[in-house]
């Protein structure tokens, strides 16, 4: 039997997020109309109610109107940009890899702003919302806050970065935005298999479960599809690594007794904490070993390029953890929440936070290695050469 080629997967890759994309844009835009019209069509709803039952719909909705009344228009605005959003990442998909290149700017304008104002609607929600109010609690609340300030990083960076002349960039980050933007379907789809995992479960509980590992698992999702773009083995002006093995082995050890801290911590709150130390553990251990699968298989093949950014991001890993910890009891303190609770959106916002540090990393590796090549090329004599086509245009 013909194994899959690494074509094919990202073929069928790029087909899945599409079908998600697509069938999520219509409840997206749709969500909260039930909110302002009383009766008026909610795909979301209905669709729930047959995958799970309309009792559990019934509970969730009414846990939703209160923190939604007094935001209402701006969520409605944030949901149906946000609809757009999923019909506009695909075709910036599309539009790159089939290097439609004035099309892709001028979709690439229109993804940024509807980005700008989606989220400007859910902040001025959040901002009027206290974390205590927040539907499914303060944790889901800071969740919220920092996808909201990732997306808008991430999208800023993007531009600056095309701007720049910088496509291997740009695609960084406007992978790792969309990943956040894709926390969205993920979760509702999350709504509709969970229930059946966890039978019993409300959806405020879904979502504290869910928001344990939705971070991690779009943050490794666009280095994935950043990696199975970049096809270059070596990028001029970037030479050693800026995560050698003793770094590495440094913030493995710190994970690690991160990690027993966080497992020790949860398994204090009987079933409920070990409900969601499980829910953080397995995409966590996942991702670690695909990403050190990966750093060593570059290695060994002499990709240097994906070497280091394979390392750089398993640094990054290794060491979510360790932010997580000290997130806590900030989070307890400043906020006045309880440990569970403080524990909680500590480990949620941990991965996205670090994945984002970790392509900033990525991307000042590119730069410097850029500037570095323009110093070397001002004091060489002769005439100025050009700077070599893999930094400045290197194929994402």
């Amino acid at each position: 039997m013909r194994r899959p080629t690494n074509s094919t997967w990202r073929r069928a890759t790029m087909i899945a997020v599409t079908v998600v994309c697509l069938a999520y844009a219509p409840i997206a835009m749709t969500e909260l109309w039930p909110y302002a019209s009383p009766g008026a069509p909610a795909l979301g709803e209905r669709v729930m109610g047959r995958v799970v039952s309309p009792h559990y719909v019934t509970d969730a909705l009414a846990g939703r109107i209160a923190p939604y009344r007094h935001s209402l228009v701006p969520m409605i605005v944030h949901s149906v940009l946000g609809g757009a959003l999923m019909l506009l990442g695909p075709a910036q998909l599309l539009t790159a890899a089939r290097r439609r290149t004035r099309l892709h700017r001028t979709l690439g304008v229109v993804f940024a702003v509807t980005v700008y104002v989606s989220m400007a609607g859910a902040g001025i929600y959040l901002a009027r919302t206290a974390p205590k109010d927040a539907f499914s609690g303060p944790a889901f609340w800071i969740v919220l806050a920092t996808l909201l300030v990732g997306t808008v990083m991430s999208v800023t960076f993007g531009i600056l970065a095309a701007v720049g002349g910088l496509p291997d960039l740009h695609q960084r980050w406007m992978l790792l935005c969309y990943g956040f933007l894709l926390t969205a379907p993920l979760l509702r789809l999350e709504w509709g298999f969970l229930p059946r995992l966890l039978p019993g479960l409300t959806m405020e509980q879904i979502n504290q479960v869910a928001i344990m590992h939705l971070g991690s698992v779009v943050a490794f999702g666009a280095l994935i599809a950043s990696r199975a773009r970049d096809r270059r083995t070596t990028v001029e002006g970037v030479s050693g690594s800026w995560a050698p093995l003793p770094v590495l082995v440094v913030a493995q050890v710190a994970g690690v007794v991160a990690l027993l801290w966080i497992g020790r911590s949860f398994v204090d709150f009987g079933a409920t904490g070990r409900r969601l130390l499980g829910a953080y553990l397995l995409p966590y251990a996942v991702s670690y070993a695909v990403t050190a699968v990966n750093a060593r298989r570059a290695g060994r093949q002499g990709r240097l390029w994906a070497r280091e950014e394979w390392r750089l991001h398993l640094t990054a890993l290794c060491l979510a953890p360790v932010l997580s910890v000290g997130a806590a009891p900030v989070f307890q303190r400043a906020l006045g929440l309880d440990r569970l609770t403080a524990l909680s959106a500590g480990v949620a916002i941990g991965c996205g936070l670090l994945a984002f540090a970790a392509t900033t990393v990525v991307s000042l590796r590119v730069m410097y290695g850029r500037e570095l090549l323009k110093r070397t090329a001002l004091a060489a004599p002769g005439p100025t050469p050009r700077l070599s086509t893999p930094v400045a245009q290197g194929r994402p």
